[in-house]
């Protein structure tokens, strides 16, 4: 089922002019494509019926394009236009609804597959969806005024009614953590505290220049695209042995000034892997490059140009020509735009050849890479569909798998029909939007498990729907930029512009935007559709925010900051309500950290990264390798657990004895006690320590609560008094923590370990490794 989008869901109550009127017609405002779409239909029929059941096949290009009842996309749309197709949509099913059988409604009687509908029983008679359309039918036949057809209930409370916002302080803190790895200011607190949330934008416009924002990006990307995880040396399954006769280069490269024989097979080494590293990275840093030179974000799909650092530009063949544009002709992860020429191959094969109109490769941003193309390979049978199966879910944000959740028998099509995938019904409705995508690809083919380009002998597959988009056949004359074309109408595609505002979404919060419920005779169906269709509203507002001001992925993420669904924090009273809990189960933040995340927050708060959340443990933690591993863990396990207490112990250990080496107004962590501060000997004493706990509750976790501080004040009194009350304990702190290091101070009072103890206790908070 393709994604619902919010302006298919917002009522039209204006009625637009009228029209003439066939007296023998049924009544003007049945279905009258002037008529006002109101709420009921789509609300229940669009959403819940006609969307994921009948538009597939009841549109231009459909199965059933031919028949009586054929609607508009209204996600294809913007503006007027898209208001036209809701307003066309519901007079088609107003005049299917009128239209009788025997007495009967001929809508009804062909959703559950009588007089011959093609796509046989599409809703039981004993389902909710058809209790949705018969009530559609009484409306219809028993026509009412406007105003009755628009039902909503007034004891609803506001979406997010009882839900607890971050105040600006905290919200600010989230921000500069989630986007920079790194605390606020005091200029940033300073501006807040002044102008509240008003300041926010200016300052995430500072903040997203900042060259952590963009090692974010890149990060956040990646779980998108997983371009990182093109399986091989990079060198080998990137760039083909037939067009890049120097991808190799780093074999023969002159590594005498790093020394002797065993320090130049060292450097070759990390030459090597810093040029295989920099040649994936290409797509991510052009996404980096949209954004950091405030581009139209459509460029990701419309890029002329890739990006190449020093070292990808040797393996390309074009250092020559570009090296005079870095600043550091060595720097492997230095990027800069690049046109390649068309490509020829170094074999007589003129299918190695490319065509070309302009003499350059047709670059198509990410889309046309070769990253892309070999991350998400082909084969014989696969036929280019992944390829098209990723492109219509990362650029349009469509599950193209959701639009055969038909029940089919593949056996049973495969011996009626020649070619199912073409003539089938159950086949054609996932095809017919699937095979032409596919066939844009075609010329991507020689060593079909990468992105070397190459015709396929013998040419395309003839069983296959032609090469196109959305119902548009490419035209000869374009094959040979097959890619640009489709990059062209990408972007002018609605669902672009909500696809990568979702992107944001994600990356902000670690979650992917909610899809629309399913069962319809679920209880909670209603208070699960309302969520959807909050969150829906929203991203279709900010992505005509984005829209509106040039295609700034950077807007994207300045409104979802500002927007109640990232500033919520929680429930202000626990509710028994389980509708209302379905509402809200996916609001505020409370997903973990990612391994990258917590290594920046540890560096963030203690000046210094843990260092032990890489490779295999990160990926113990949760984190991904874009290979085997793709998305994200979201729930911890034990092995997590263990993680999170090994680092609490780790850092606590290694942090606190280290700053009360320092002077008091150089340290980060305790500047307002020192070792000989006990508990109880003195109303200054205690004042200074409950001082010191609300400062690390303030630096660690982010806020202050004053039952919070009562416990962490409890836990320290309890440690010092426990080791009061015991003999032979050693007056220093633990050697694994000091390390024979002369510069941390003796601990006869035991509190350097109180407050280690503090300190561990926060770093094992939710409100430290969650989100």
């Amino acid at each position: 089922m393709l994604r619902l989008l919010p302006f298919i869901l917002v009522a039209v109550t204006a009625v637009v002019g009228a029209r003439g009127q066939d007296k023998s017609a049924p009544p003007k405002q049945v279905y009258d494509c002037a008529a006002a779409v109101d709420s009921f239909f789509a609300d229940e029929v669009w959403a819940k019926v006609a969307l994921p059941k009948c538009l597939t096949c009841h549109s231009a290009g459909g199965d059933a394009e031919e028949s009586k009842l054929v609607l508009r996309d209204p996600r294809k749309l913007q503006g007027p236009a898209r208001d036209d197709a809701m307003r066309h949509n519901r007079a088609a099913f107003a005049k299917m609804a009128a239209a009788k059988h025997k007495d009967q409604s001929r809508l009804l009687l062909k959703v559950v597959g009588e007089l011959d509908h093609g796509g046989e029983d599409v809703l039981p008679a004993d389902s909710a969806g058809y209790r949705v359309l018969q009530t559609f039918v009484k409306r219809v036949n028993t026509p009412v005024a406007p105003g009755d057809l628009t039902k909503i209930d007034p004891k609803a409370p506001p979406f997010f009614a009882g839900v607890v916002m971050l105040d600006d302080a905290r919200l600010l803190r989230r921000v500069t953590l989630s986007l920079a790895g790194r605390l606020p200011t005091d200029a940033e607190r300073a501006a807040v505290g002044k102008d509240g949330l008003k300041a926010l934008p200016g300052l995430m416009d500072k903040l997203m220049t900042e060259d952590a924002f963009y090692l974010r990006l890149r990060e956040g990307f990646n779980d998108i695209f997983l371009t990182l995880g093109v399986d091989g040396n990079a060198d080998q399954t990137v760039l083909s042995y037939d067009h890049f006769p120097n991808r190799h280069w780093y074999q023969k490269h002159d590594l005498t000034k790093a020394g002797d024989e065993k320090a130049q097979t060292q450097a070759r080494y990390k030459l090597a892997a810093d040029y295989r590293k920099s040649l994936l990275e290409e797509p991510l840093r052009l996404v980096e490059h949209i954004v950091r030179t405030d581009k139209p974000f459509t460029e990701v799909v419309t890029a002329d140009y890739v990006m190449q650092s020093p070292y990808t530009a040797r393996g390309y063949g074009t250092f020559d020509e570009v090296k005079g544009r870095f600043k550091n002709a060595d720097d492997p992860f230095e990027f800069t735009p690049v046109k390649l020429k068309a490509l020829v191959g170094r074999e007589r094969d003129k299918s190695q050849n490319q065509d070309s109109a302009t003499g350059f490769y047709p670059h198509a941003g990410v889309l046309g890479s070769f990253q892309y193309l070999t991350r998400y390979p082909t084969t014989e049978t696969n036929r280019n569909r992944l390829r098209a199966r990723m492109y219509y879910q990362h650029f349009l944000g469509v599950d193209v798998l959701e639009l055969a959740a038909r029940v089919s028998d593949a056996a049973a099509a495969q011996a009626k029909y020649a070619v199912p995938t073409m003539q089938a019904a159950e086949c054609v409705v996932c095809h017919k939007t699937l095979d032409p995508v596919a066939g844009l690809f075609q010329d991507y083919w020689r060593f079909a498990d990468r992105g070397v380009y190459g015709k396929r002998k013998g040419g395309w597959f003839t069983d296959m729907f032609p090469a196109g988009f959305e119902g548009e056949d490419l035209p000869a004359a374009e094959r040979w930029r097959a890619l640009q074309w489709l990059g062209d109408r990408t972007a002018k595609d609605p669902r672009f512009a909500v696809a990568m505002t979702e992107h944001a979404y994600f990356i902000l919060t670690g979650r992917k935007s909610l899809l629309p419920p399913k069962d319809l005779d679920d209880p909670l169906y209603p208070a699960k559709r309302r969520a959807y269709a909050e969150q829906r509203r929203e991203v279709e507002r900010i992505s005509a925010a984005m829209v509106g001001h040039g295609f700034n992925l950077k807007v994207a993420f300045k409104e979802w900051a500002q927007s109640p669904f990232y500033r919520a924090d929680g429930l202000q009273t626990a509710t028994a309500d389980p509708a209302r809990r379905a509402e809200l189960d996916d609001v505020g933040l409370v997903r973990m950290l990612s391994p990258e995340q917590t290594e920046r927050k540890v560096f963030a708060v203690f000046g210094e990264r843990w260092g032990r959340l890489t490779e295999q443990t990160a990926m113990l933690y949760g984190g991904i390798d874009s290979q085997e591993v793709t998305e994200r863990a979201t729930d911890p396990s034990g092995a997590m657990g263990a993680i999170q207490r090994i680092l609490s112990n780790d850092v606590a250990c290694r942090h606190v004895p280290k700053d009360f080496s320092r002077p008091a107004n150089e340290r980060k962590l305790f500047p307002f006690v020192d070792p000989q501060t006990k508990p109880g000997t003195s109303a200054a004493s205690d004042a200074a320590i409950r001082k010191q706990v609300v400062y690390l509750h303030e630096r660690i976790l982010g806020r202050a609560d004053a039952a919070d501080v009562d416990r962490t004040v409890k836990l320290f009194a309890g440690v010092v008094a426990d080791a009061a009350g015991k003999k032979g304990i050693e007056g220093r702190e633990t050697y694994h923590c000091r390390r024979e290091d002369a510069t941390i101070p003796a601990d006869p009072h035991y509190t350097i370990r109180a407050w280690r103890a503090v300190v561990t206790y926060l770093l094992r908070r939710p409100e430290f490794l969650y989100e």
